[in-house]
């Protein structure tokens, strides 16, 4: 069987050691042969390929970003898009399955095309950790070891000058990475897009922490809306799939911070530094594990599905199930870090 593999849509630490466990099972247990596609769905409309083998993989579970480049293509626009067109290509190069290594938009596309009779298996891929039909996704682990870094990092420095820090962290529609990264750090509030809150609460949380001698460290999602926000923060335009750029939010909360309370603050955007690097010990092993059983799914025809990781083990669900809602922080969850708030 020669199957391809790509990746698609925002990049994040652990791509690679997806790549090179399943190169090394599907090789070592099947005899496969394996064909990267370049630049994820616009490399499979435009019949960008490179071989892929044992040589070209080695090494690669400790190496961030992804060999294979990606990109936020519609596979549904263009001349040469849509399911029959992308079938024709993959006949022509003898390609039998792909591995589809995405987040929300990459699956949802994975799904749509199997329904036209595709032969995909996905990979979730999502340092938002927002997908609800796996309880880690791999590059969530890294993303919030290097936010959490930075809010040690700034914290010295907020408590040399006593100034109140807005560290602003991934999260367009839910706020794991804010959450984790925040009890981590040791955050005095964490904002949320699922916990709206008023710019007096907010306040009241910084002053408190100002009257215990503190210097304040408040982290924010990029999706966190203020009570009153129709929509989340956005001045940088639209991606591919017409959604808002997000980013900033924090560079409106701490003026007003400084305005309503007196104490100098400022807004620290870590934006892409949470993509990059080498990923955690963590996200190598579940990547490498998460690559394996898209094997395992391949060669049991598993058309449609997704691997997955339910407690510590590996399972296979259906992209339908995986993609039909998003996995927010509960109230529950909230509640726990609030207790540590002010």
């Amino acid at each position: 069987m020669k199957i391809g593999i790509l990746t698609s849509g925002g990049d994040c630490p652990g791509l690679n050691a997806v790549i090179r466990g399943a190169v090394l099972k599907g090789g070592r247990v099947h005899d496969a042969e394996f064909v990267g596609i370049r630049n994820g769905w616009r490399g499979l409309v435009q019949g960008d390929f490179t071989t892929l083998d044992r040589h070209s993989v080695r090494g690669l579970s400790r190496q961030g970003g992804t060999i294979l480049g990606s990109s936020r293509t519609n596979p549904f626009e263009g001349a040469n898009g849509g399911p029959e067109n992308i079938q024709r290509t993959l006949d022509a190069e003898g390609i039998d399955a792909v591995i589809a290594i995405g987040g929300e938009g990459t699956l949802t596309a994975a799904h749509r095309l199997t329904e036209a009779g595709l032969k995909i298996v996905g990979v979730p891929k999502t340092i938002d950790n927002d997908l609800e039909a796996t309880d880690y996704s791999f590059g969530f682990n890294t993303a919030v070891e290097i936010a959490t870094e930075a809010i040690d990092r700034l914290r010295t420095t907020a408590e040399s000058h006593g100034r109140c820090m807005v560290v602003e962290v991934m999260g367009r529609h839910v706020g794991w990475i804010a959450l984790h990264s925040g009890m981590a750090g040791g955050a005095h509030a964490i904002l949320i897009p699922e916990q709206p809150k008023t710019m007096e609460q907010i306040c009241e949380w910084v002053e408190h922490v100002r009257d215990r001698g503190r210097a304040p460290v408040i982290v924010v999602s990029e999706g966190f809306l203020l009570a009153g926000m129709e929509q989340a923060h956005s001045s940088k335009g639209l991606d591919a799939f017409d959604r808002p750029r997000l980013g900033g939010i924090s560079e409106i909360i701490a003026p007003l911070i400084e305005q309503r309370t007196g104490i100098e603050s400022r807004a620290t955007v870590l934006g892409h530094t949470q993509r990059g690097g080498a990923p955690s010990a963590y996200d190598r092993v579940l990547a490498t594990r998460l690559g394996m059983a898209a094997i395992d799914a391949i060669y049991d025809r598993r058309w449609g599905s997704m691997v997955s990781l339910r407690g510590t083990e590996i399972e296979v669900v259906s992209i339908a199930d995986a993609t039909i809602g998003l996995k927010k922080v509960s109230p529950a969850r909230y509640a726990e870090a609030a207790v540590l708030f002010g």
